[in-house]
């Protein structure tokens, strides 16, 4: 993998977590009635990050909940390892919630179709906003974000290789070009 450029520092995370947080609150009226899910793995600490944020501005706390989709994955079947199962933590209702999907990502929309099969079967949701760090393009499914961090047009050679401190230990967003394209 060859780092071509970084797309975000910190600084630039740090902003576009506090602009979505606003517009999510923007178009929802306030935070009444909201709920932020998550996808693991790095889509449920950015979920914290704006559950947070809205929080901190509405003065009024946000049900925050965290999202396993591995067995909702179409390409489960085709990888031969068993998938590494996680624990989705989602202790409310979702019933006529407004639910914010948080993810750091968006590729082709195949996660994001999993995502919301999961959040169906777990109740019926007023709304799925969709919130991501950064959209990098390619889509194979009718799938857009309604809160974007960044756009970033890629190839299809090319990553978008989301860093963060509660994980990586550092806030950074970079352009790779994976080996061997």
């Amino acid at each position: 993998m060859i780092v071509k450029s970084k797309i975000a520092d910190a600084q630039q995370i740090a902003r576009s977590i506090t602009r979505i947080s606003h517009e999510i609150i923007e178009r929802n009226k306030g935070a009444q009635n909201l709920c932020v899910i998550g996808i693991r793995t790095r889509g449920d600490f950015l979920a914290n990050r704006v559950a947070g944020k809205i929080s901190e501005i509405e003065k009024t706390s946000v049900p925050l909940g965290t999202l396993d989709i591995t067995l909702y994955r179409d390409d489960v079947r085709q990888k031969l390892k068993l998938p590494e199962l996680k624990r989705t933590e989602v202790p409310f209702d979702i019933t006529d919630k407004h639910v914010i999907l948080v993810d750091d990502v968006l590729y082709t929309g195949r996660t994001i179709r999993s995502a919301m099969d999961a959040l169906i079967d777990i109740g019926r949701p007023n709304t799925i906003q969709l919130a991501v760090l950064v959209d990098r393009g390619h889509r194979e499914l009718p799938i857009s974000a309604d809160y974007v961090g960044k756009n970033q047009p890629t190839s299809v050679k090319e990553a978008v290789v989301v860093h963060l401190s509660e994980v990586d230990g550092v806030d950074e967003i970079l352009l790779v070009e994976e080996s061997g394209s």
